[in-house]
């Protein structure tokens, strides 16, 4: 089913959160306005993750708070009052979204398939997007571009930031240092991997020429680790941590040669920028939640934590359990890749000097 937005006028992309899949979400809203310059498009999307994406082109920016409570549907009614959409897009399955799209009068309302619309979204909806049987998170989304007769579904990404934080990230990180970025903590505790092995790969980095910066927010795990980290390490690692704005750390990863992160939204920032991408994933498969461009360069436990736990077929979004599961990835695994990354690096550097730090 394709619905031609030819005639249509206004758009509506209902996806609050998190940081990486408002990443993902960009790189489908940016391929309907290729084929559709002329749509009026407006995104409701959580506060955290405005923040982000606040500069984009061509797009309004409704704000979801959803530390507001029951005021947070309030305000998106008062903030929509007497609009009507020609689409809505409604792309998070989640309960929360689900009634906060009550608040969305659209006249197409364009939800996940069946099996994927989950939370009472397809109660809600008029019009589903195809199914997929194993998709990564991002050909999830670019469904809802087809759906809505985009051909051109190749992703890419244009996340503007201002000048100022791309300075910032350039004073840090002159063109062409060679730089490892840590981004080293998740969400969820259980998904982040061991100080010490972190500090393993920060040092054989130092050893082969790299700067390493540790970077990510400022809560107070994030600040533990990163100083675990700088603990067990040799000394020369510069911590970052709880120092930069989302803006400035998406100007940071454009100019980082290699990024290290676990199953976190700095990495999906990275494959935004075109930085290569190391990921670490036990918890979740990264054939749906990998850095989509750098799947190879995945370091998973995911087939043999999931094998332990489930017998017969596993369904494609299936999260392993279990508070240690990141124990499983050892160091040498990660070095190898680090190194088959600052090989390919090298090469393309001596090939096209003048492209370096462009992306």
């Amino acid at each position: 089913m394709s619905l031609n937005l030819q005639t249509a006028h206004s758009l509506c992309l209902l996806r609050l959160s998190a940081i990486g899949d408002v990443c993902h979400a960009v790189a489908m809203v940016q391929a309907i306005q290729r084929q559709y310059p002329d749509l009026k498009i407006t995104w409701v999307i959580g506060k955290v993750e405005y923040q982000l994406l606040k500069h984009l082109p061509g797009i309004e920016f409704v704000i979801f708070d959803k530390s507001q409570g029951w005021r947070s549907y309030f305000n998106l009614r008062k903030a929509l009052k007497g609009r009507r959409f020609d689409v809505l897009l409604h792309m998070q399955v989640a309960l929360r979204a689900t009634i906060a799209s009550l608040a969305i009068s659209a006249k197409v309302r364009l939800g996940f398939d069946r099996a994927r619309a989950k939370e009472g979204q397809w109660l809600v909806t008029n019009h589903r997007v195809e199914p997929l049987a194993t998709p990564h998170v991002l050909e999830g989304f670019m469904g809802f571009a087809k759906a809505v007769g985009v051909t051109d579904l190749a992703p890419k990404w244009n996340i503007p930031v201002p000048v100022t934080d791309t300075e910032f990230a350039r004073e840090l990180i002159p063109d062409g240092d060679k730089t490892l970025i840590i981004c080293a903590a998740a969400s969820k505790a259980e998904r982040n991997w061991l100080p010490e092995r972190y500090a393993k790969v920060a040092d054989h980095a130092l050893e082969k020429g790299y700067r390493v910066l540790l970077c990510g927010g400022p809560v107070s795990m994030e600040r533990e680790l990163a100083e675990a980290i700088v603990t067990h390490g040799d000394g020369r690692i510069e911590n970052q941590v709880g120092k930069t704005s989302l803006t400035q750390l998406l100007a940071l990863l454009k100019q980082a040669s290699i990024v290290l992160a676990p199953d976190t939204g700095p990495a999906h920032m990275a494959v935004s920028q075109g930085t290569p991408v190391i990921g670490l994933y036990a918890h979740s498969n990264p054939g749906r939640t990998g850095p989509y461009t750098c799947l190879e360069s995945v370091v998973s436990v995911y087939d043999e934590a999931i094998t332990q736990q489930h017998s017969g077929e596993v369904p494609w979004g299936k999260r392993a359990k279990g508070a240690h599961l990141m124990e499983m990835i050892q160091v040498a695994p990660v070095i190898a890749q680090f190194d088959r990354l600052a090989k390919a690096s090298q090469g393309a550097q001596a090939t096209e000097p003048s492209q370096h730090g462009s992306h």
